[in-house]
């Protein structure tokens, strides 16, 4: 990521580096979903860190079939009793929602000097440039693709 003392007054890495909760139970992820449904013609921004910027917000259909399509790859590629890699800054009304790869976690909880970047992001504002220095893999590279086919 950018140098968070050089973005300090831009909203959206104000928000990025804002509190959030983690959706710590797959059933509090599924009721999480349906919260966000609801909100799906809100003008999410849908952007995949590695990827181009999202040049405009999500359609309510791309929302859904994007919540439908991460929520089946984080069922299928966690292999945990517990979610813990979703996190939104308003579980009741989010507006900024990290969901974090299932196979670039790190830390992604707790306390680290250098923690890893989410895989995507759900924002209701138009997203700045996250900077990984990793390269994303390709198997997600075809997966985000193939999403807007």
């Amino acid at each position: 990521m950018p140098h968070a003392e050089k973005k300090q007054n831009d909203p959206f890495y104000t928000a990025y580096l804002g509190r959030f909760s983690s959706l710590l139970s797959w059933e509090s992820l599924d009721a999480f979903w349906r919260v966000v449904r609801e909100r799906a013609d809100a003008g999410w921004y849908l952007y995949a860190i590695g990827m181009p910027l999202p040049t405009r917000p999500s359609t309510r259909a791309e929302t859904e079939k994007f919540i439908a399509q991460v929520d089946a790859l984080l069922h299928r590629d966690h292999h945990e009793d517990y979610c813990g890699i979703v996190y939104a800054d308003d579980k009741e009304d989010p507006s900024f929602i990290k969901i974090f790869d299932p196979h670039h976690l790190g830390v992604s909880c707790g306390f680290s000097h250098n923690p890893p970047l989410p895989g995507w992001i759900m924002t209701r504002m138009p997203p700045n440039l996250l900077e990984d220095k990793r390269k994303l893999p390709e198997n997600r590279r075809r997966w985000w693709d193939a999403l807007w086919e």
